[in-house]
């Protein structure tokens, strides 16, 4: 019998006002079936400064946050493969395992993606999302950033609910951390 990925669904960041909220959903699935419904995937590091979401293969998930943890804890001023810092630190291990997993870490000036294989991007905008639900919550993030006076944290929660509205692995247990 196959042992299938116990799988973190959707996270969600977004900046607005000098303000970022990271957000994510409650679900855990087992291939097609709810195993967790109200999870907390964020986590506050280095003393509250930092707040990371992480989604993907639940254990890889676990084990690429400990490793960005033990890393540093921080957000790197040059993220990136090759420029040293987080994305060197953990790709250098991708040797033992390569993570079925990513991170979205955010800090009080910078959002980054960080990949289970090492890579780290910087988005472009003030949106950033990840998971089954990812794109869903990243086009109502747009679209409430572009057309709302809501706050970053408002616009994270109500982004995922309406991504949990129409993928079948987000739910509406929401939880939202803002910096």
């Amino acid at each position: 019998m196959e042992m299938l990925p116990w799988r973190a669904t959707t996270i969600l960041a977004v900046r607005r006002n000098s303000k970022v909220a990271v957000a994510g959903d409650g679900q855990v699935t087992v291939g097609e079936a709810k195993l967790k419904r109200k999870a907390n995937k964020i986590r506050r590091l280095a003393e509250g400064k930092v707040l990371a979401g992480f989604a993907g293969a639940a254990a890889d998930a676990f084990t690429l946050f400990e490793r960005f943890e033990a890393q540093t804890g921080t957000i790197p001023r040059q993220p990136g493969p090759g420029r040293g810092g987080v994305g060197q630190g953990l790709a250098h291990r991708r040797m033992l395992r390569r993570l079925e997993a990513l991170l979205i870490v955010a800090d009080a000036e910078r959002s980054l993606v960080i990949s289970g294989s090492g890579e780290v991007i910087e988005p472009d905008d003030d949106a950033i999302a990840i998971g089954s639900g990812g794109s869903y919550a990243l086009a109502a993030a747009r679209a409430l950033l572009g057309h709302s006076a809501l706050t970053a944290a408002e616009i994270a929660r109500e982004a995922l609910r309406i991504a949990s509205d129409i993928c079948i692995y987000t739910n509406a247990e929401i939880v939202v951390e803002e910096l």
